[in-house]
Formats: C-alpha cells, structure tokens, sequence
C-alpha cells in the first residue's frame, strides 16, 4: 500500500488546469461548478483505478455494493474541493462560508507562546485552513507536503498566491526539512502534515491500524515527531458540507507524547490508533469526503 497512491498518475494537463481557474477567477464560482460535471463525468469513465478504488471504499463504509451514482457524487465531491482551493488561494473566502469551532486550538497555543503538530488527513480540504490561517486569521503555519505527487495542480495553485505557496515543506525526508519543522516549532508556530498516507522515502517505521473493521498501513512518523519535539498534537479536519459551505473542526490528539522506554512500540501503536479513530468518526460522518483513491486496505488488492 505504501506507494500505491504515488504511482497514480495526474489525469489532467496544464491547459486544462488553467483553464478551468480562469473561469474560475474570471467568469465566476456557478459556471466554474458546471464544468465539474463534465470532468466528473471523464474521471468516473476514463479514471479506471480511482473509479475502481473509490466503489470499493464505498462499499466497506456503506456496508454494501456501492451504486454508480454513489461513485459519481465522491468524485464530483473532490472535483468541488479542488475548484474551491482556487477562491482559497487567491483570498476569495466570502464565496464559501467557514465555520470554526468556537475554540480554535492551533491558534490558543500559539498565542500561549507553544508550538505544536497539527495533523490533518486526505478527508475534505486541508487548504481551508491554511489559506484561511495566512490571510484571515494570523495563523503562523507551515505545512509538511510531498511536492511530487499531483505537480501539475500544486504549481497551477499555488501560482495564485506566494504568500500560501511559501508555506510549504517538501517532505523528502532530508535533514533539512526536519530543521525546518524544529525552527518553526521553536518560534511557537504550527506544523501541518497529513498522516494518512505513507510516503515512500520516509524513514519512520509502517504499523498496522485498525479502520473500518480491517488493517490498513499506517507510518508512525507523527508520533516519532511529535514525542521528539514534546509539542501538543491536534488532529484537523476541514469538512466539505456541500455547495459553498466548509466546517472546521479541531480535536486534541495529545498535549504531549511521551514513549515510554520499556513500551516504546506499543505506545506508537496506540497513539496512531487513536488517530485512526479520529478518522473513521469523521468518514462514518462524511463518507463523501474521503479522497484516498487507490486500494487503501490490503484486501481491495485481491
């Protein structure tokens, strides 16, 4: 499962992508969200393993065969985040409606003079929060990211604005990245990573968790980090609702991880777990939101 994700290739073009953020930009959001049924409409018939993988999740979480519509809906959902990701970046958030929780815990640390790890996931739009944090509410963030997969959408995004672009990390497991993420911490900001997918180059070991009713792999790199860095862990999500609404929700994971010398392994483990719950409370939710298209568990391969 490890580079499952990473082998699959972007089924887009340059042209194509900044076409549709000038209609996007120029025309406005209603007609921009038209075309999105014509491109679902390509991706569900030409996008063979993702139409494939996403029937096979919707199956799991439905706890039946998933219908052809089913299908349609989640990848029209994810066209939806991907066009909003261009109002996003170039600051247009009075085109969707944001509601944050009413205690925004990233920020209460940060403000409180502490650094922490804040870990999302492929579920609804993580860009909703960091656009949001660099030009709506003084939020100091950088966000740990493979840079790699999906290049031709992350250079047509983050083109819009500089200002977000420079808010990344490329996740290629160098030491200077990690020194990176120590500096941003020490200087009581936030990091951002996404834990629910493992990244080839990584050095941090693969466990098994429990989602769904089954064993899926999992990296224990934000643990590790987090325990490294003594820094409080608050799992985000940025949920998609429909039409132009998002919500923002905050759960805290850990003030702080400490792997015990004689349980270190088994500590990991059950740190990761109670990550994965976090995310199976929230697909159960919002089945539609969740955007791992390939065979995520082991048992999608047979």
């Amino acid at each position: 499962m490890s580079n499952s994700w990473a082998t699959i290739k972007e089924k887009s073009s340059p042209i194509a992508l900044l076409s549709i953020r000038w209609i996007a930009l120029n025309i406005g959001r209603k007609f921009a969200r038209s075309i999105l049924i014509p491109i679902t409409a390509y991706y569900y018939i030409f996008a063979k393993q993702q139409r494939q993988a996403s029937q096979k999740y919707l199956t799991r979480i439905f706890k039946r065969p998933a219908k052809w519509y089913e299908t349609v809906i989640h990848i029209h959902t994810f066209a939806a985040t991907i066009l909003d990701r261009v109002y996003l970046l170039s600051g247009q958030f009075t085109k969707l409606k944001i509601s944050f929780p009413e205690e925004n815990l990233p920020k209460k640390y940060s403000k409180n003079g502490i650094g922490c790890l804040l870990l999302g996931s492929h579920i609804g739009s993580f860009e909703v929060l960091r656009s949001y944090a660099v030009q709506n509410s003084s939020l100091p963030i950088k966000i740990l990211m493979d840079e790699d997969h999906s290049p031709m959408i992350m250079q047509v995004l983050n083109a819009l604005n500089s200002d977000v672009a420079s808010t990344l990390i490329s996740l290629d497991g160098s030491p200077s990245g990690l020194l990176k993420v120590k500096e941003v911490i020490y200087s009581n900001s936030i990091v951002g990573l996404l834990g629910d997918r493992v990244v080839d180059n990584s050095s941090a070991k693969i466990l098994q968790c429990n989602l769904l009713g089954e064993s899926i792999d999992i990296s224990s790199a934000p643990v590790m980090l987090a325990a490294a860095l003594k820094v409080p862990v608050i799992v985000f999500f940025g949920i998609y609702l429909g039409g132009n609404r998002y919500k923002i929700h905050f759960d805290l994971l850990a003030e702080e991880i400490v792997l015990n010398r004689g349980s270190r392994q088994q500590d990991i483990q059950n740190w990761m777990q109670k990550y994965v719950d976090l995310l199976e409370q929230q697909i159960v939710a919002h089945p539609y939101n969740w955007f791992n298209f390939y065979n995520y568990w082991k048992s999608d391969n047979e």
